[in-house]
């Protein structure tokens, strides 16, 4: 079985194993999109502080990222902490239920990210991808990987568009130098890299 490769990109094709070994020995990303969230809607005055004011993580969203939590732990793959989040109690709450509250830290970047979904003009969306691009960028520690939970991204924009839990892969090349695109796991796929 093959990983998935984003169709906007000409990734390198891996088998699961290979994967899951290049995971272990570090040096990766794991841009992940929260779980489901279909309870409530984003309001125009939305407060990051208030959950009421946005849409919500739903029953399965949390058994998601939960899940997706006891998969990292359980096919061995590390991670630096903390996980990086979006402000938005249904990316918090993700990481939360899949790493606990005391390995996140909220990120505002993302609401960037998640401003890609409204309609941006020109220069503003260059400008974040430009941002986002910087931060792709970055290797982390030696021997570790780094996991951001946030959003989604539109048709044809930066990463493209991610299922709920889903994770694109990523391999930083060093500031200046890019990243490469490894490709986009569903939260199924990545499950079934243990078996």
């Amino acid at each position: 079985m093959f990983i998935q490769p984003y169709e906007g990109y000409n990734p390198v094709q891996l088998p699961y194993y290979a994967l899951l070994n290049s995971l272990r020995e570090g040096g990766y990303i794991l841009y992940a999109r929260h779980g489901e969230a279909n309870v409530g809607e984003d309001q125009p005055d939305l407060i990051f502080q208030d959950c009421s004011t946005q849409r919500n993580l739903s029953d399965l969203g949390r058994r998601q990222a939960i899940i997706y939590g006891e998969t990292i732990r359980r096919l061995h793959i590390p991670f630096t902490r903390p996980v990086l989040v979006s402000p938005f109690c249904r990316t918090r709450e993700t990481a939360e239920w899949a790493f606990g509250a005391w390995n996140i830290q909220v990120d505002p970047f993302w609401i960037e990210i998640y401003n890609l979904n409204n309609n941006l003009n020109t220069v503003e969306q260059t400008r974040t991808l430009n941002d986002l691009n910087s931060i792709l960028e970055i290797q982390p520690p030696p021997g570790s990987n780094r996991i951001i939970i946030a959003h989604g991204f539109p048709e044809n924009v930066g990463l493209g568009p991610i299922p709920d839990m889903g994770t694109i892969i990523l391999k930083p090349l060093g500031q200046g130098n890019g990243y490469e695109v490894i490709g986009l796991l569903s939260l199924m796929e990545l499950m079934s890299i243990f078996r």
